[in-house]
Formats: C-alpha cells, structure tokens, sequence
C-alpha cells in the first residue's frame, strides 16, 4: 500500500493531513490544529525532518491532540499505514525550500513525497500558505515554482490578501501572528 493511501477510513470526518515545514510559525502548529478541529476535520500532522526536530518535544501533546501519530519519515514497506487516508492537505507554513521542491518533483522526505502524489493524482484539495522573506520570495526560482504549483490547481496563498513576505530582520517576523485562518477560509470555499 502506498503512503499516500493511508490506513483504511473508520473516521465520518473528512481527514487533513497538515503539512508544517521548518519556519517559525511551526512552532504554533497547535493553532492551526485546534482550527482544523473546529472545521471538523480530522487532522493528521506530518512534518519536514526540520521541523519534526523543532517540535520533538511537543510531540506526545501533539499526538494527543490530533489522536494520531505525527509522522516525518517514511515507513518501512512492510508496516502498515498508520493514519487514514487524506481528503485533503493544508501545507502551512510553506517553507521556500518545500514549496521549490515540491514544483521541482523532488520528493525526499515523506511530506513531499505525500504532496507530489497528491499533486498528482489531482483528486485532493491542496491549500499552501506560505511563510517566507521577501529576499526568498525575489529569487526567480520561487515564483516559478509558485506558478507552477498554482497550474496544477495548487491553491498558493501568496499575495496581498493572504500572505505578504516579510523584510528580513525588520521587525516584521511575527510567527505567533501567522494567520493559519486564511488556510481554512481558503479550504472551505474550494
């Protein structure tokens, strides 16, 4: 069974799998499980390496509150899924490095591989709100791939409605104020 199947579905709630790559506004995923929650799905958490070592001690509360396992690696091909399959993904913070990659079709880690499946497979709703500089998001390999994610039908949040980059080092990088909500209103009117 591939990953991106998942375990067989018991659950009558739709399941998100939430993507958190390694930015400050990980370190808040908790909010945006809560809102996940609050929507009914759900929520299944699945992180970058980077990330997963930023929240190691969080995990068990994290574990707790979605009532799944938080996962960051691939399995071993002879072990079950462990969490239901997804009816869709929230990639939030979309970090520079995880949205070029994922445009590029790399899949090295278990959430890229999770979301270039997705992607291609076409029948999931995908929502990404990303989290970046504004030196990141001027370098021509991010809006490439930004356009690209979006003619896959990718629902990029970029934009002055959604997420700004912020000058670096400006004072501006407030992750405890990232606005995981504009991934939800986003997902629910898809």
């Amino acid at each position: 069974m591939s990953e991106t199947l998942g375990a067989p579905r018991v659950e009558t709630n739709p399941v998100l799998y939430l993507v958190g790559c390694a930015a400050p506004p990980v370190l808040h995923v908790r909010t945006a499980i809560e809102l996940a929650q609050s929507h009914g799905y759900d929520t299944c958490l699945v992180l970058t390496p980077t990330a997963d070592r930023w929240l190691a001690e969080q995990r068990t509360e994290l574990e707790s509150l979605t009532g799944h396992p938080v996962r960051s690696a691939y399995k071993l091909p002879a072990e079950p899924d462990v969490l239901p399959a997804a009816d869709r993904f929230i990639v939030a913070p979309g970090t520079f490095n995880t949205i070029n990659k994922w445009a590029a079709g790399i899949s090295d880690t278990l959430a890229l591989g999770l979301l270039t499946e997705a992607a291609g497979r076409g029948t999931q709703p995908i929502t990404v709100l990303p989290y970046l500089n504004a030196w990141q998001a001027g370098h021509s390999a991010f809006q490439t791939s930004v356009d690209r994610l979006r003619a896959m039908g990718i629902d990029v949040l970029l934009g002055e409605q959604y997420f700004v980059p912020h000058v670096p080092k400006s004072g501006l990088n407030r992750p405890s104020s990232y606005p995981w909500h504009l991934a939800f209103d986003a997902a629910h009117q898809l």
